[in-house]
């Protein structure tokens, strides 16, 4: 399993550690992945995904997962993410277009 946020495509860095003596060390900044389960309101379902700690504050402040994925640009998510906004955009038209009727 790759350490890739699947809703930011963060992933992990290489760098160096440099002592008080500037010597450098090469180490590898993971991210803070988390296992969360979110809710998704236009699908009435749960999702598993495995997100960073930030990518769950911004869903937060976006208004949850279906508002996130919505603005989200498709190039950044997982096969899954992209799955899932597949489905809600299919879902929030097949609900316009039944209350415009």
């Amino acid at each position: 399993m790759a350490r890739r946020c699947e809703l930011t495509g963060k992933a992990v860095q290489v760098g160096h550690l440099v002592s008080h003596s500037n010597r450098k060390t090469k180490t590898r900044f993971l991210p803070n992945l988390c296992n969360v389960t979110l809710q998704s309101d236009a699908l009435n379902k749960s999702v598993r995904l495995r997100i960073t700690a930030h990518a769950l504050r911004s869903v937060e402040h976006r208004g949850g997962l279906d508002a996130f994925l919505i603005k989200a640009g498709e190039t950044d998510l997982s096969q899954t993410a992209k799955l899932l906004k597949r489905e809600i955009h299919k879902k929030l038209a097949e609900t316009e277009t039944q209350a415009a009727a």
